[in-house]
């Protein structure tokens, strides 16, 4: 049956290019929605009243998304080639199954980064040196796991730079009132979904000796999710508080929070298949939240 989900659409490229598509993870959305979102938020909110989002930034930002996610993940690949090739899960990522070499991978990661710094350069000068300097982020964020419990925290750091970016894209510059609180919940946000992530490695990575949330917060998860999700919730609100936000924002707001109630209540931290599903569930959250911004502008 025909079918446009990204996996169907990567497994019917031509045979030399899949590798590629596979390693900047095409087959695999989940996480270009998650680091695509908070940029969306960004620009939602820094709408004139009453007005839709401008939908060249939103399109703009989409590609942007999509070549940096694919940037990171080579660049994780490529640090984490030796471990992946011993965990169940990524031994088929295509550089630690030599489907493709460190090389060609580097050459590739070369033309990804070239064409995001081309749509960086679409925006305006405060917009763009902010935009570079997340790409120290970007690079170090691997090796986070070989020397903290904590990787997750500065993933969090790099992914939610969009919604500093965003508003400064339309703005010329950031409304720290704004952007600051907007950060903050994408951070807590992060924590949430990826340390729920990352017990779907857990038994390997002990074994390995890579390090993360999931291992430092152990049968105590939830509590830390829980606190996680209501610092994301306070923030939110503190963000729409100081850009006049409208109902329809807060009630998104109060929907992320029982989405995440019932997220972190039903979680099986043992079971990685729902592990998974927990952590792809997490683009509704952003989806909600954007649709609160644009109904709450209007």
């Amino acid at each position: 049956p025909l079918s446009f989900s990204a996996a169907e659409l990567v497994r019917a490229a031509p045979g030399p290019l899949q590798p590629y598509l596979r390693l900047m993870r095409l087959h695999q959305p989940t996480g270009t929605w998650l680091l695509y979102l908070p940029c969306t938020w960004s620009i939602g909110l820094a709408a004139e009243p009453g007005c839709f989002p401008d939908w060249q930034l939103l399109s703009l930002f989409g590609v942007g998304a999509v070549l940096m996610r694919g940037a990171g993940c080579t660049i994780n690949d490529m640090w984490d080639r030796d471990y992946d090739k011993k965990v169940v899960r990524t031994a088929s990522r295509p550089l630690a199954a030599g489907d493709i070499s460190t090389f060609q991978s580097l050459v590739f990661l070369g033309g990804q980064l070239s064409l995001a710094l081309c749509v960086l350069l679409c925006l305006n000068y405060y917009s763009i040196v902010l935009g570079a300097a997340s790409l120290s982020l970007v690079v170090t964020y691997p090796l986070m796991k070989r020397i903290t419990y904590w990787p997750q925290l500065v993933l969090g750091l790099t992914f939610n730079w969009g919604a500093l970016l965003g508003w400064s894209a339309i703005k010329g510059s950031c409304e720290w009132s704004v952007c600051l609180p907007l950060y903050f919940a994408g951070v807590m946000w992060t924590l949430v979904y990826d340390t729920i992530y990352a017990h779907q490695d857990k038994k390997d990575d002990i074994i390995i000796g890579v390090k993360s949330t999931a291992l430092q917060f152990k049968e105590y998860t939830k509590q830390w999710l829980s606190g996680f999700s209501l610092a994301m919730l306070l923030s939110l609100c503190m963000a729409g508080m100081n850009c006049n936000q409208t109902f329809p924002y807060y009630s998104a707001v109060a929907a992320i929070g029982a989405h995440l109630a019932h997220q972190i209540y039903t979680l099986d931290i043992d079971k990685p298949e729902d592990c998974w599903k927990k952590f792809a569930s997490n683009r509704t959250v952003g989806v909600l939240l954007f649709t609160g911004i644009v109904l709450g502008n209007l």
